[in-house]
């Protein structure tokens, strides 16, 4: 009797383990018999409006005064939007690829994610700002919003407000980059005339 008790621990992990393999395949938009993902690109947000959270904007080293909603920091024009920490490891093997975008005229706002601004300033001082500018998510918040599962993450905004792409990661495939940067470029599809209709 007593090797069955001892049996029924072993049931009960081997259900929870399949039951979070089921799970994690629908949560992941993959079957377990597709094999591992190389990389995991949640579409949620691609098609959709960026977020309406309301930031700080790094002014010198502190938050603030002035804030900015992350939908409108674009001004009506393309850009890219990447979610970045002074603590963040891949951030800074990504920031030459940024600054490169910089260079090529692409506008990049940055989401300075769960970083104390006094850092973020120093992480900017040191290695160049590529951003056009910087929004404080001291709390996280933003990137509650916009659903990242760690920095860096870069989204594709298009001019009205829509993202367009993702990559989750640092930026240092070229294509990769190439990708995000034609995204938002691509021009917005006209309206329907009336004959069309």
């Amino acid at each position: 009797m007593n090797r069955w008790f001892a049996i029924i621990p072993l049931v009960a992990l081997v259900g929870l383990v399949a039951f979070a393999a089921v799970r994690l395949g629908d949560f992941t938009g993959r079957s377990l018999a597709e094999g591992p993902s190389s990389e995991y690109r949640p579409a949620a947000l691609v098609g959709q409006p960026v977020p309406e959270t309301v930031l700080p904007m790094l002014t010198g080293a502190e938050a603030g005064p002035g804030v900015l909603d992350l939908k409108t920091a674009g001004v009506g024009k393309p850009m890219l939007i990447n979610v970045f920490a002074s603590w963040c490891a891949p951030c800074k093997i990504e920031h030459p690829n940024l600054m490169a975008l910089k260079d090529r005229g692409v506008a990049v706002v940055g989401v300075a994610w769960k970083d104390d601004p006094a850092d973020t300033r120093v992480f900017l001082d040191e290695l160049g700002d590529p951003y056009s500018m910087v929004l404080v998510d001291r709390d996280g918040r933003a990137g509650l919003d916009l659903g990242i599962t760690g920095a860096p993450e870069t989204y594709a905004v298009d001019a009205m407000g829509k993202v367009v792409a993702k990559a989750s990661g640092p930026l240092v495939d070229q294509a990769e980059i190439d990708r995000l940067v034609a995204a938002i470029q691509t021009p917005a599809r006209p309206l329907p005339t009336a004959d069309e209709r």
